[in-house]
């Protein structure tokens, strides 16, 4: 059976040029599936190689993801904390989320479901150890030492504070070459080290991957991570952490010539946005990393536990965030989906064995659904985030258009191709907008898939000579495009 939000990619019987005013309603409406407007990125985090195949296939195919970020796929130290997955062992595809034949099946099936498979690459570092060990499988390691790979001569040893720790982040000598929170920091400039990494990030394109998150990449120099990407094959996807820090010598900008940088100042005006002016939602992108140097985000792993953006413990804010995300033309757009918590280190569900128990959404994934600790929640199941990616494939690069604000209401649309309206306030927005769109009859794509010849399970509006009336519920939020003309 075709899923229903594929359907909509399969009404693209004319080119996207054709995406003009004088479409017909019953002519069908050109949905790329690739190209401008597909490049939404989801997260999946902490999700087994057997589950995120079955969800390339499932959801994230149809539904239009263009790429998938999986957790650290090396092997890593034992613990049923989250960050266990951090600390690296060996580089070894062997994990807790699963094996090597695994994790190739699992590449393998998403690129047949049409999804990029970007992995996160743990680089910058190994254990924060300090008692030799064991890790998930059976290599041997030290703080300072990792049979195969590194001896103690491999990791800084900064002498800048007194445990070698960075304890002042406007110390920029500090930032790189001291150790993050006991981590045994690699000398990424030693090209022995540098070799290292790459022959493993090798090794991950052998299985297919198509692009990395670079971890901790703020705690490199950029020169460093240039040598580990320099020699990537075109096209390899890169997306680095560096945390942006009020008046810290350390910078995104430093790094773009590597590639793509994560905005995080982007997740955290977003917080404030939907907190009671949604009106910057319109000047989202000022003060930021150029737009096609950034990767934005409402949250991701570390945000939604320390508290710096929204989370899926926000509700309905963080599905507004989300939409308002998908409906900007900033960035690249990256999804985040995990579980549900109470313990910031609490890893997800295990088994007796310690692997990760595959990830199961619930019928009906949802702000109000109701999740307990170890849940997965399935942020990218939400049918508002589904609903916009559809609604952003149509958008493709057409610019902002007929912006408006008005207390806790936003809307604008993406020329005379889509349309979105949030409003973050307690009451009903009721108020009448010009918009772009050709006249018709549009169903609001964000509270199911729209279906042509299929009851509009959502608000309808009626766009005529230039101006629609719209009536969003409190903390909501109605979306229309060329695809969802009736």
């Amino acid at each position: 059976m075709t899923h229903p939000l594929r359907a909509r990619a399969l009404l693209a019987a004319v080119a996207l040029g054709l995406l003009t005013a004088c479409t017909a309603p019953d002519e069908p409406v050109a949905v790329p599936t690739d190209g401008a407007g597909h490049d939404v990125g989801v997260e999946l985090f902490q999700w087994t190689w057997e589950a995120i195949g079955r969800e390339c296939t499932d959801h994230l195919g149809p539904a239009g993801y263009a790429w998938v970020l999986t957790s650290p796929p090396q092997e890593h130290i034992l613990g049923e904390q989250w960050w266990t997955a951090y600390q690296p062992v060996s580089y070894q595809v062997e994990s807790r989320l699963g094996t090597r034949e695994q994790y190739a099946t699992m590449v393998a099936t998403c690129h047949d479901a049409g999804v990029d498979v970007w992995a996160d690459a743990v680089v910058n570092h190994m254990t924060g150890q300090d008692e030799p060990g064991t890790g998930w499988a059976g290599s041997s390691y030290s703080h300072y030492g990792y049979p195969g790979l590194y001896d103690e001569a491999d990791f800084h040893h900064c002498g800048l504070t007194p445990n070698d720790d960075i304890s002042n982040y406007k110390d920029a000598a500090q930032v790189q070459t001291c150790e993050l929170v006991n981590l045994a920091d690699l000398a990424t400039e030693a090209e022995h080290v540098r070799s290292t990494i790459r022959t493993y990030v090798q090794d991950l394109l052998s299985l297919g991957v198509d692009g990395f998150r670079i971890d901790a990449a703020k705690h490199m120099a950029p020169q460093d991570v240039a040598a580990v990407v320099a020699d990537l094959p075109e096209g390899t996807g890169i997306a680095q952490e560096v945390i942006r820090g009020s008046g810290e010598p350390v910078t995104p900008e430093q790094y773009t010539g590597n590639g793509q940088v994560y905005e995080f100042a982007y997740g955290k005006d977003l917080k404030g946005i939907l907190a009671g002016t949604p009106g910057l939602a319109l000047r989202l992108g000022e003060g930021y990393l150029p737009s096609q140097d950034a990767v934005a985000f409402v949250d991701n792993h570390d945000t939604e536990r320390n508290g710096s953006t929204l989370s899926y413990l926000d509700g309905a804010d963080y599905g507004l965030a989300n939409v308002l995300m998908l409906a900007g033309p900033y960035g690249t757009p990256q999804v985040y989906s995990g579980y549900a918590f109470t313990d910031r280190d609490a890893g997800p569900t295990q088994d007796a064995d310690g692997r990760v128990v595959d990830a199961a959404c619930a019928d009906v994934p949802g702000p109000d659904a109701n999740v307990v600790d170890g849940d997965w929640v399935c942020q990218h199941r939400w049918p508002a985030v589904e609903g916009m990616l559809g609604w952003r494939a149509v958008a493709a690069e057409a610019p902002v258009s007929d912006p408006w604000h008005r207390g806790e209401g936003v809307a604008f649309g993406r020329g005379d191709r889509a349309f979105v309206v949030v409003n973050a306030g307690d009451e009903q927005l009721t108020v009448d907008l010009a918009t772009s769109l050709p006249d018709g009859r549009y169903c609001d794509v964000l509270t199911g898939p729209v279906v042509r010849g299929a009851d509009c399970p959502g608000a309808e509006v009626v766009v005529q000579d230039g101006s629609v009336s719209v009536a969003v519920p409190p903390s909501g939020a109605q979306a229309w495009d060329l695809a969802s003309r009736r």
